[in-house]
């Protein structure tokens, strides 16, 4: 019986991711030249992972969520031909809805908008599920009290999987300016959840 071994498995892994974003190339060149089935395509392909970023992003709101996909998606259909082959297409799709995001949570933090969907669970519910769900609950918190900017290396380090390098792209940053935010992210949550924690003993 033979074993792959793990060089094996990361050459795989990486020919996978290129011709991931080959295709990927491949259908913004079309969408650049107004093939709107390339369009529906890339739609489908990006559309879910953007909606679980908007949801963090967002924290849950699903009026914006809905806004700011629609805007993204417009804006690479509207841009796609301006793509400079200078980052990776998922890296450019991210951060135009980052963009959009932090626009749209200006726009809504304008109108005061206030968010009082907070469900509930169950009395019954196991006591080990439930500090897991509070758990959540306190980090959730924590986060939407970080800046837009801070929050966002969070949730691309943390939850999207990206780099510091590929991060400054998104933000259009300095790697320096990201590292930065990030220490300040981290001592910012481990200060409230450490108050949280205090406030609960």
């Amino acid at each position: 019986m033979f074993l792959v071994g793990p060089s094996e498995v990361q050459a795989t892994a990486r020919a996978r991711r290129y011709a991931s974003e080959a295709d990927d190339l491949a259908l913004i060149d079309r969408v650049a030249h107004g093939d709107r089935a390339a369009f529906d395509l890339l739609f489908r392909r990006y559309g879910p992972r953007l909606r679980r970023f908007l949801e963090r992003t967002t924290q849950q709101r699903p009026h914006l969520i809905d806004e700011i996909l629609n805007d993204t998606m417009l804006v690479i259909w509207r841009k796609a031909g301006s793509f400079d082959l200078r980052s990776k297409v998922s890296t450019w799709i991210l951060g135009i809805a980052l963009r959009r995001s932090l626009k749209a949570r200006e726009r809504a933090a304008r109108v005061a908008f206030i968010d009082h969907a907070d469900p509930t669970e169950p009395a019954t519910e196991p006591d080990e599920h439930l500090s897991r769900r509070e758990l959540r609950a306190d980090l959730d918190r924590a986060l939407e009290s970080l800046s837009p900017e801070h929050r966002a290396v969070v949730e691309l380090t943390h939850f999207e999987g990206y780099s510091y390098p590929e991060i400054a792209g998104i933000l259009g940053c300095p790697v320096d300016t990201v590292k930065t935010r990030m220490f300040h992210a981290r001592r910012r949550l481990r200060a409230l959840l450490a108050d949280r924690r205090e406030d609960a003993a």
